[in-house]
């Protein structure tokens, strides 16, 4: 297959640290020995993001972020640096928090990842209020010469989720609302042929319009315009490359990290992440 065309502007997920305030039964992080790492050289991974080539969207997750010490320092330094910044957040802190970091980014948001996890939120309606009165705040501020900020809502469609599915997507009405299928080792689960069908229905993970993604042997641009970054400051080429140490790209605070230049072939019988498909990355 012929590669996507050379995206104008790159992205980057950063995992800022492994603390975590909730413990999922389904997080694939569950088992992780350390729960307390996170990136403490603030000014040196902003000097390495000012050396990236171009805008980037910095995605950042963990973890939970918002327990992060310096997170606000790390949004306002981004994207004073002319980059965008996007988050994967459990969406427990609270709106004095959230407007906080609203207010450090800038009007530079991209999309603003609310992850519903039904072990912990009883009251889905107020989870709903929250996630607009977000919407608004980010559009108020929102710097017109960039793509709009977004909003939406995740769940993990476990087996004791596939029942509340399709009535939790009513709800969330007109803000955007995926499933991402329940993994164990890392893997997707095997569903039955009615509950792929009802994840189908929704969407697919994430909305990509499928449950398992097999990308092996397409051009993606992971390496050149995307990567994987831990609290360290090590920098994978995808989720797959992390998972089985391959493909290391070096420490990203190396002031000769490189990225590469061009689309190189998927390496990985599947793959659970959905950023470089949802930005155009490799052919679908």
């Amino acid at each position: 297959m012929n590669a996507t065309p050379r995206p104008e502007e790159g992205a980057i997920s950063w995992n800022i640290n492994t603390a975590c305030n909730y413990r999922c039964s389904y997080c694939t992080q569950r088992f992780k020995e350390d729960r307390g790492r996170w990136s403490r050289d603030t000014p040196a991974f902003l000097a390495a993001f000012a050396r990236l080539p171009g805008r980037f969207e910095i995605k950042l997750s963990g973890g939970e972020p918002f327990v992060h010490p310096t997170l606000l320092e790390l949004v306002a330094g981004i994207t004073e640096l002319g980059h965008r910044v996007s988050i994967v957040t459990n969406f427990s802190a609270p709106r004095e928090r959230l407007a906080a970091f609203v207010e450090a980014a800038r009007g530079r948001v991209g999309v603003f990842s609310c992850s519903l996890h039904l072990e912990y939120v009883d009251d889905v309606p107020a989870f709903v209020d929250k996630a607009r009165w977000l919407q608004r705040e980010l559009t108020a501020r929102h710097d017109a010469t960039l793509p709009a900020p977004h909003v939406n809502v995740t769940t993990v469609a476990t087996r004791a989720a596939l029942p509340r599915l399709e009535s939790l997507a009513a709800q969330f009405g007109d803000v955007t609302f995926k499933v991402q299928p329940e993994k164990q080792d890392r893997d997707v689960v095997e569903y039955d042929a009615d509950a792929s069908a009802l994840l189908q229905k929704l969407g697919g993970h994430n909305r990509t319009g499928e449950l398992v993604h097999r990308f092996e042997g397409r051009p993606c641009w992971a390496g050149a315009r995307y990567f994987i970054l831990d609290d360290a400051g090590e920098a994978f080429r995808c989720y797959p490359a992390r998972r089985y140490r391959v493909e290391r790209m070096g420490s990203f605070l190396d002031p000769a990290f490189r990225l590469g230049d061009e689309p190189s072939p998927c390496r990985y019988a599947t793959c659970n992440c959905t950023v470089p498909i949802a930005r155009g990355m490799m052919p679908r």
